[in-house]
């Protein structure tokens, strides 16, 4: 029983290290190495597929852990939402009253610009379907990625304050790179963007340990996402066909 769970504590160990440092790799392959080049959009799709798939096939087959669509569970919604909703307004005032007549993002226009166009957003419509997939889909996947799987097998391991703690920092770290390249290494932009982020990913985290669901980290990312492309496209419409 002893070495069975030293297997199964190794299995975890093994796991959550895996899925804490892959996001980060990911992002640095397609957003800087592969930048521009061929090799960019299948890196990021075959990446996605591994980084989404990782954790049930982890769980299912090596953790033996049974899997399922989580029950509705009204828990910490609620405060999610709250929590989304009050993100989003102050992310808009600062955005209109605070940085666009600062200059915070002229650094970073132009190469926002080429990422969509990289991406082939070239319409208005493309663009809400990419903004509603992120907001509706990729916040999901990013709350089971993080929340549902790293928070969760560290706390097997540690602390729940702990484990909020060092999953959070993962959650964080991939932004960083997403950060830079558009801002740069030297702007402070990068890091205040970057903690905002891991103040989330703080949040999110013991919203879910709190509730032992995803419905309400979920309901606020989503409207996290929405607030960024809701900006984007503020920045990026002027280019649209139509």
């Amino acid at each position: 029983m002893e070495t069975q769970a030293k297997r199964s504590d190794s299995a975890r160990c093994f796991g959550v290290s895996f899925a804490f440092a892959f996001p980060t790799l990911l992002t640095a392959g397609y957003f800087m190495l592969f930048a521009g080049s061929d090799l960019q959009k299948p890196v990021f799709a075959i990446g996605k597929v591994i980084q989404f798939g990782f954790p049930a096939a982890w769980a299912f087959f090596v953790l033996k852990e049974k899997l399922g669509w989580p029950k509705w569970n009204p828990r910490g919604v609620g405060t999610g939402v709250v929590f989304g909703f009050v993100l989003l307004l102050s992310m808009m005032l600062l955005y209109h009253f605070v940085f666009v007549p600062a200059g915070v993002f002229d650094a970073a226009n132009e190469k926002i610009l080429a990422k969509v166009s990289e991406m082939g957003v070239a319409s208005t419509w493309k663009f809400i379907a990419l903004g509603t997939f992120y907001a509706l889909a990729h916040s999901l996947m990013e709350e089971y990625y993080w929340r549902w799987f790293v928070f969760r097998q560290i706390r097997e391991m540690m602390s729940a304050k702990w484990a909020i703690g060092i999953s959070s920092i993962g959650f964080m770290s991939h932004h960083v790179i997403l950060l830079a390249a558009f801002f740069g290494w030297d702007h402070w932009a990068t890091y205040f963007f970057s903690v905002c982020v891991g103040i989330g990913g703080l949040v999110w985290a013991w919203l879910y340990n709190r509730s032992e669901s995803l419905y309400g980290p979920w309901f606020s990312h989503l409207l996290i996402d929405a607030a960024i492309f809701i900006i984007g496209f503020q920045i990026v419409r002027h280019t649209f066909v139509s």
